[in-house]
Parts: structure tokens; sequence; C-alpha cells
């Protein structure tokens, strides 16, 4: 994945919380806490409910926490392509200025209004609009607050824990899907889910198609351009498109399942297959069609 180094980094559209102290408790979708376990099992119980999951509006909001860019490698100072060099973490106000980029313009040319979705890095735990939550439930997205929430650690659990090849591109595709939430809110989708469980629920309806809206994020990637025309990414690579695949296969329901429980049980699924969730990125990715996206009409997931 080559970033462009001439690029004019935005961070207002990410707030970087980490050394803040943000709140406490776990988070579901609706605000609900569930226990949390030890080990590789609780983590991975915690990804099956939680991870890359878009919620559903409603749970109690708490006070937010401060914005005070404490950590070593704050985000505040990402202006330009070139702090690349010096702050690594920059790559992802690299990740959220391409892919909210891309919605705010592509949303208008289809007559519907955009509506900006802060991401907010965050450490050991945050409030949010859904109630409190910690770092063990993953990357997630809160309708209430319209904002995505990311634990930059979590991409370390996602290669050791889950098995994923990990790299850039693989990051980028995991906000990717949490920004197709977003757009799933805003067009009214996510208020619309009634069945969170089983292989043809709603749950995994929408879980797909947020796959299929990040496709559609990296069909694009290399043209959304910065304020001055220049683009954020210049370039991917085969091996790019491999690790961001391999990251939507390693949190599908049956290779998680698989692992926590030793058997794979379809009635519980909340996100899709392996599969499935890479059939659905690559369909977004082939066409860079949001009409190619109706999870909800498809006879076959």
């Amino acid at each position: 994945m080559k970033f462009n180094p001439d690029a004019d980094l935005d961070t207002s559209g990410v707030e970087d919380t980490r050394g803040s102290g943000g709140g406490g408790g776990s988070l579901l979708p609706g605000g609900m806490g569930i226990p949390v376990g030890g080990g590789i099992g609780g983590v991975i119980l915690l990804v099956v409910i939680l991870l890359l999951n878009g919620g559903l509006p409603g749970g109690g909001g708490s006070e937010e926490p401060t914005v005070r860019n404490t950590a070593s490698g704050n985000l505040d100072t990402c202006k330009r392509g070139t702090d690349l060099t010096t702050n690594a973490d920059c790559r992802f106000v690299f990740y959220q200025n391409s892919i909210e980029g891309f919605w705010a313009a592509e949303l208008p040319r289809r007559g519907k209004k955009y509506t900006r979705a802060p991401m907010r890095v965050f450490d050991g735990s945050v409030n949010t609009g859904c109630g409190p939550a910690t770092s063990a439930v993953g990357p997630f997205y809160c309708p209430p607050d319209k904002r995505v929430y990311l634990d930059l650690g979590f991409f370390e659990t996602l290669q050791t824990e889950l098995g994923a090849k990990g790299g850039n591109f693989a990051e980028a595709y995991v906000v990717a899907h949490e920004y197709g939430h977003h757009i799933q809110n805003l067009y009214g989708i996510l208020a619309q889910i009634k069945t969170r469980e089983g292989p043809d629920s709603d749950s995994v309806r929408s879980e797909l198609q947020a796959d299929c809206l990040a496709g559609i994020w990296t069909n694009h990637a290399t043209t959304v351009p910065d304020k001055d025309g220049d683009t954020f990414i210049e370039g991917l690579t085969e091996d790019d498109i491999s690790r961001g695949l391999d990251a939507a296969a390693s949190v599908g329901d049956d290779r998680i399942q698989q692992k926590t429980q030793g058997r794979v049980t379809p009635e519980n699924f909340s996100h899709g297959t392996a599969d499935q969730r890479m059939k659905w990125f690559k369909t977004g990715m082939d066409s860079g069609d949001m009409t190619a996206c109706d999870t909800w009409s498809a006879d076959t997931l």
C-alpha cells in the first residue's frame, strides 16, 4: 500500500483520546454488557459478538473523554504525508481521510446528504453514545453518536489471536468496514435490523453489506483526492488485496467458532462465513458500485 508523501492530511475527523482514561465496562449493541473471558477463547468470543459490529441505535450515553492526544504516536501531528516517516500511526489518518473523503463525495452524487463520522482512537476504555466500552470489544461503529471507535492494539490481536496476515491494507479494510456501517446508518438500514443470529439473519446481511461497501472504497481508493487534488493512496498491490481478503476471512463466524468451540454452529452466526465475507468484499471491490451491495435481496449470501 503506497501512501502519497505529498498528501495534505486532515485530522479534524480523527479524535485521539489515548491516555485520557475514557470509561469502563464492556459494550454490546444497544449498550448491554457481557462478561469478559480470558485467553484466546475469551478474546475470540467477544470478537464473535462485537468485532466489526455496526450495532443498533440505543444504549446509555456517557460523558465523553477529553481529546488529549497524549500518546507517543499521537495523531494531531499528522499534517502531511511525510509525517508518516516519523509517526507510523499517521497511516490511520490516511485511511480515515481516504475512506471518508470517498463517501463524502459519493453520497451527494446519489442524492444523499453525507454526515461526517469522526474516528475516535482510544486505548483501554472509552465512553460512547452506545455506552462504555473496553478495548476487548474490537473496532466498532456507534450509531447514536455517529463515530467509529478503534483501539490500534486490536490489529495485533487480528494476527496473533485470529491468524490474519495483517499489514496496512488489512487495517484499512477494518476501518472501511466500520465506515460501511456509517453509510448504512445514514440510509436507515441499521435501525431496521431485527434478527441478530442465524445464517440468514439481518445481522449477517448487514455485516456482509458493510464488507461490500468496504470493497467499493477499495475500488476507488487510489483516486480520492486531498484538498489540493493529490491522492492519499498512490497504489495498491495484489499482496495488499490478498491481505484485505485474508483479514475478512479471519473474522468469519465459521472460523472463529471452530477456534473457540471446535465446531461450527450456523444458528449462532452474526457476521457471515469466511467465504461470504471475502465474496462480498470482492463484489464491492470488483464493481465499485453501491447497487452491487444489496445483500438484503440476495437469495444466496
